[in-house]
């Protein structure tokens, strides 16, 4: 079993490998800088023609300076060098264009606060941007291939590392971590096997194979060794004093149990709560950069939104109160993330009376399950008694939810964090209470505006299990490039009214 004592060296690890992560890439931070200032003068070049004057005047040096705090802000927030050494050229590509964009939306908002938008040259921003992702990937992948060479030949920072597994697991283990090169900047200088079932072991290794005990410290103690990696069969724990032994040598151990890496196990992270080291299960880990843009992207939005929602209430606004007496807007009590509950705002499209009236038509509910609500021809609507030459509604608030212009208001709730742009539909209080275990599973994100589940039909899916595979799709996927596709394909949804009503 996983003791406490056992997760704390793993925890403790993980702190000191988080605080040497940017030390142990300084080469690359270094390189990333340079390739920065170079960027900068060639896009000074390619917008001036040429390079006289590339470090003069105010504006200019701002520019830079500014570049240079965002670069040093992203490279802090994010995980940029996470696992450098093992990753391709395309997947190298694609982290720097990530990396960068982070930077320029970083950028941008700081122009953008301090009202500088218009005083610095754009041109050169944007082939700054440009010239960097060409620049840095060449420096990446020349430094790559020094430090691999350097590890062909023996030299530079390999870590000479111990493998500590039952014997029925180790030829499965060296086999998993010498796959996809995941052991750079490592090399395996012996095995040890924690029970007595050596034969089972049958890979020849060219390393001392030996069994645990008194003769393992003194091999330990004496040889070169960086890190222990132990892998914890279920059932199986590594003595303390042995372990204490290890980390007293100051040398790094590694505790893989083997519970975490069974593919029924859900995502596990190893945290501090209060004073206890706890490892954390749960549907998926989000990386910080990406939820940092995403709060951007949401403050930009909520900003706009809120803006256009004055617009509309200026125009919407009185048509709303002439045609139906009342409040323009319409708050309700909705579930947010994990069961919190919010008022959600909405330009109010039907009769004041929308909410007694609903019990009276939940038999003409299409949602069989009454897990939402969603019906044909709704009388509650404002203006719905008026139909067109085929018999279709036409009031003002079937204009207001077919355009989804209702939907305004919500961006209210995006700048105050209540919601998200994207994210999965709010459920009413009374839905909340009829969820089952796994329906609720769909609340563990904030919800959105818009998700994939309203650019998939949106009114033409009546079934709400195919509402939570949707939302659960979304959530297993997310990044906020999938985000963006969302909200692109929204637009064109909304301007074809295709599943609106």
């Amino acid at each position: 079993m996983t003791t406490n004592s056992d997760i704390h060296v793993a925890k403790r690890y993980e702190r000191r490998k988080a605080a040497d992560n940017l030390i142990k890439h300084f080469d690359f931070i270094v390189l990333d800088m340079l390739a920065l200032q170079i960027s900068f003068v060639l896009a000074y070049l390619i917008s001036r023609g040429t390079t006289a004057g590339v470090y003069s005047g105010y504006y200019q040096r701002f520019l830079l300076l500014l570049m240079v705090f965002c670069q040093l802000m992203t490279i802090v927030f994010s995980n940029n060098y996470e696992i450098i050494l093992r990753r391709g050229p395309y997947e190298e590509a694609a982290k720097i264009l990530r990396f960068t964009t982070m930077m320029g939306v970083m950028l941008l908002m700081i122009l953008f606060i301090f009202q500088e938008t218009e005083r610095v040259s754009r041109l050169q921003t944007g082939w700054t941007m440009v010239v960097y992702v060409i620049t840095d990937w060449i420096f990446r992948f020349i430094n790559k291939r020094r430090i691999r060479s350097l590890h062909t030949k023996g030299e530079g920072q390999i870590l000479s590392m111990i493998v500590m597994a039952a014997g029925d697991r180790v030829d499965g283990l060296i086999k998993r971590l010498s796959r996809y090169n995941s052991l750079a900047g490592h090399k395996i200088s012996g095995i040890v096997i924690t029970d007595e079932n050596d034969a089972a072991v049958k890979g020849e290794y060219g390393v001392p194979l030996m069994h645990i005990g008194s003769q393992t410290i003194e091999h330990i103690q004496k040889g070169w060794v960086d890190e222990i990696f132990f892998f914890q069969s279920d059932g199986e724990f590594m003595d303390n004093d042995m372990l204490n032994s290890f980390i007293d040598m100051g040398i790094a151990v590694h505790i893989c149990p083997e519970r975490l890496n069974d593919a029924d196990m859900p995502l596990t992270e190893i945290n501090t709560l209060g004073d206890y080291t706890v490892l954390t299960s749960r549907l998926r880990f989000f990386p910080l950069d990406q939820l940092i843009l995403k709060r951007l992207m949401d403050i930009i939005g909520g900003i706009v939104g809120c803006v256009m929602t004055g617009l509309l209430t200026i125009v919407i606004g009185p048509i709303i109160y002439i045609k139906s007496p009342g409040p323009v807007f319409f708050a309700q009590n909705r579930i947010g993330r994990n069961g919190r509950v919010f008022k959600m705002y909405k330009f109010r499209s039907m009769y004041m009376d929308a909410e007694a009236r609903r019990a009276a038509l939940m038999e003409q509910n299409k949602i069989a399950d009454g897990m939402m609500f969603k019906m044909d021809d709704d009388p509650r609507i404002i203006g719905s008694e008026k139909k067109d030459s085929q018999g279709r509604p036409r009031g003002i608030g079937n204009f207001i939810r077919k355009t989804s212009i209702d939907e305004f208001p919500q961006f209210w709730n995006v700048l105050k964090g209540d919601m998200s742009i994207v994210g999965t539909r709010p459920p009413l209080p009374d839905e909340w209470e009829k969820y089952d275990m796994h329906h609720r599973a769909r609340m563990t994100v904030k919800p959105g505006i818009t998700g994939l589940w309203q650019i998939s039909g949106r009114s033409d899916i009546t079934d709400f299990d195919e509402v939570v595979r949707l939302d659960m799709e979304y959530i297993g996927k997310w990044t906020v490039k999938e985000d963006i596709k969302i909200i692109i394909k929204t637009i064109g949804v909304v301007f074809s009214e295709s599943g609106a009503s």
